[in-house]
């Protein structure tokens, strides 16, 4: 990798490495707002995805540290919607998951050809994401549906 792809490849990382941290904040936010029956088996899905996004975080990070850059130290957008209904977190679950998808396949976009490591990376990491977004999806589908939701 030339220095200019390399410097494309860490800055997209970090935006990663925010968006990743910004999921740890929500999902953790979003734990502690669920009530009702279902609380247990919800709040420990929402927990281990907020453990997971940290797990991500730190991959990028890594990736930027491997690349000579500097980990950001921000974190994504986190915006209060005092909406706790099981139904609006999964919504908000979903916009953010597709944010950090759509990241994932810029960093894609930026190493294809340049840097296998990353590339690789990128494309595990997008599967991931697919996959979770599907689980989500299928979480705001009403029993028997089988069309995907749509907002």
């Amino acid at each position: 990798m030339n220095e200019t792809d390399k410097q494309n490849a860490i800055e997209v990382l970090n935006k990663i490495l925010e968006l990743e941290l910004a999921g740890v904040v929500r999902y953790t936010h979003y734990a502690l707002m669920v009530f009702g029956y279902n609380r247990i088996p919800i709040v420990s899905w929402l927990q281990s995805n907020g453990d997971e996004s940290l797990m991500h975080a730190r991959k990028a990070g890594e990736f930027v540290t491997m690349l000579g850059g500097h980990p950001s130290l921000k974190i994504g957008p986190l915006l209060e919607t005092e909406k706790h209904d099981i139904g609006d977190i999964l919504r908000e679950s979903l916009e953010q998951e597709s944010t950090t998808l759509a990241a994932y396949y810029e960093l894609m976009h930026v190493s294809e050809g340049k840097s296998v490591a990353l590339e690789e990376y990128a494309r595990e990491m997008i599967l991931l994401e697919e996959m979770h977004l599907d689980e989500v999806n299928k979480m705001l589908r009403k029993p028997g549906d089988l069309a995907p939701f749509h907002d």
